[in-house]
């Protein structure tokens, strides 16, 4: 009956003594979302009271984490402080935990400082684990948007030496790009020599080349230019590489005028059939508009009158 909607004046208070069986129902688990939006101090205790029993059940529910997750959204600051102490203990087994992995993310976006450390402590010596999980690796990435940078020096030192291998991994290329993103520059210049020792690898891997782009987009200037060098005299080839390709047009975007005149420059000197080459190809053509759009006048114009002559 509930189901098919025929009671539509149905309220929160007609559910007690019954919340937690409603909250693992699709219907059930949406209806009580939606009142907690705009529920009374009084009915938030009252269903609080009901699920904090069985929150840790709950979290792991594919409907009852949502009313959770509600909980760390609309309650008080007390009932977060409440169900935060419940995730106490078996952080991990939820990170890993494809619904209760979405409550640790939302606990962490609303929780005080000092509760979120307590939470992120407890991945500490299984950082590698999470982040090549496909429920853990967005805590991971959750951690390191939300939580002071001085908190997570455990998961950096967990990356020595692995950064190659991460950047390669599909989920460990966002982890990187997290780190390159959030934390201070301390923590990431060993990442960030550990990339520049692999760059040639990296440009043309699956993965690792949207770590690459990213410095080039995001990343100091120095850092840029290593890796602006590291392209340079190899323009032909990478171009023509479905996954390097994308790497030389934020190369030739994001370098400095000086440097992009010598990468266009590159192409200037090529001989008419490697030219040719390039534009029939189906990744180097973009890299060749690419030129045309951001090189200077006096280049486009040898540019051009190369492609047409």
């Amino acid at each position: 009956d509930f189901r098919n909607n025929r009671f539509p004046n149905l309220q929160l208070r007609d559910l007690a003594n019954h919340i937690v069986e409603f909250s693992q129902d699709q219907h059930g688990s949406r209806f009580i979302q939606q009142k907690l939006e705009r529920a009374t101090v009084q009915e938030k205790q009252m269903v609080f009271n009901e699920i904090i029993g069985a929150a840790y059940s709950l979290m792991t529910d594919v409907f009852g984490n949502y009313v959770i997750q509600k909980f760390f959204e609309f309650g008080t600051t007390e009932q977060k402080t409440t169900l935060a102490q419940k995730v106490r203990g078996h952080v991990l087994n939820l990170a890993l935990q494809m619904y209760g992995c979405r409550v640790i993310q939302k606990a962490l976006e609303s929780i005080p400082p000092e509760q979120q450390q307590e939470v992120v402590r407890e991945l500490d010596g299984h950082v590698l684990k999470c982040v090549k999980d496909q429920n853990g690796n967005h805590v991971v990435q959750k951690c390191i948007e939300c939580v002071e940078p001085s908190a997570l020096q455990f998961i950096i030192n967990a990356f020595a030496g692995q950064v190659y291998a991460l950047s390669t991994h599909p989920y460990g290329c966002r982890v990187i790009q997290r780190i390159l993103e959030h934390c201070t520059p301390e923590q990431t210049a060993p990442v960030l020599n550990e990339l520049h020792a692999h760059t040639d690898q990296l440009i043309t891997d699956q993965y690792g080349n949207y770590v690459v782009q990213h410095v080039l987009e995001h990343g100091a200037g120095e850092d840029r230019s290593r890796l602006v060098a590291a392209v340079r005299g190899k323009v032909l080839q990478l171009s023509q590489h479905k996954f390097a390709s994308n790497v030389v047009e934020k190369c030739v975007t994001h370098a400095t005028r000086n440097e992009r005149a010598l990468l266009i420059d590159e192409l200037c000197g090529f001989n008419d059939n490697a030219l040719h080459v390039m534009m029939k190809d189906q990744f180097a053509n973009y890299v060749v508009q690419k030129m045309i759009d951001v090189a200077e006048p006096t280049q486009r114009k040898v540019l051009m009158h190369k492609i047409r002559p």
